[in-house]
């Protein structure tokens, strides 16, 4: 083969070669962490959006008639737990067992109902999963459960869904509108966090479970 045609045969060559990079893909970006799905935006429902966006409204209200109307428990007692701005960096809780209690803030029933209910200990668990992590309330007659989103350094953000009584553990979200919920993970002290649900589906106006390392 002449030196003409030797470099014509390479010219060829890397055509093909810079052809095939074009139309072949980039590889897909590593997952960051243990996988975790990172846009918690692309899966909520238009309604828990909704909830999302109105959670300072949540706050003010249900704080105002829990102040205001007779309730059930110890109010003052619980500290940062029911203060709005009480969140602290870094926000994520270590998988385990934890201990856990519901604080129901508000009444959807207006002046009627209760202002608050604060309810005893439960059990809960934080565990890692091929998705990230994911809350459960394991004991109670109300047991959220739900994969937590990274949001920023103070807060996660969970979508979930809820199993009452008797039945099995919540992994429906998305196809129960009616049990679906959205909440906000903070941690506010030393292995002590609390998940805020603005506009529950039924009875207050804020749900805040608190979780204490077991």
């Amino acid at each position: 083969m002449s030196r003409l045609s030797r470099s014509s045969a390479l010219i060829v060559f890397a055509s093909l070669v810079l052809a095939a990079c074009a139309s072949t893909p980039p590889p897909p970006p590593p997952p960051g962490g243990s996988g975790a799905l990172r846009d918690w935006r692309g899966i909520v429902t238009s309604s828990d959006r909704d909830r999302y966006s109105r959670r300072d409204a949540a706050w003010s209200l249900a704080l105002q008639q829990a102040r205001r109307q007779p309730g059930s428990g110890d109010l003052h007692s619980l500290g940062e737990l029911i203060e709005p701005d009480a969140a602290h960096a870094p926000v994520a809780p270590p998988p385990g067992d934890y201990r856990c209690r519901t604080v129901k803030l508000g009444s959807q029933g207006g002046e009627d109902g209760l202002g608050y209910v604060v309810y005893g200990w439960f059990a809960c668990r934080i565990e890692a999963t091929p998705n990230g992590l994911k809350f459960s309330k394991l004991t109670g007659s109300q047991r959220p459960s739900g994969l937590l989103f990274t949001e920023n350094d103070r807060q996660m953000v969970m979508l979930g869904s809820m199993a009452l009584a008797s039945e099995p553990p919540a992994n429906s979200y998305g196809q129960r509108p009616d049990r679906d919920l959205i909440a906000v993970l903070e941690r506010i002290g030393d292995r002590r966090w609390r998940l805020v649900i603005p506009w529950p589906q039924a009875e207050s106006n804020l749900d805040v479970i608190e979780l204490v390392s077991a």
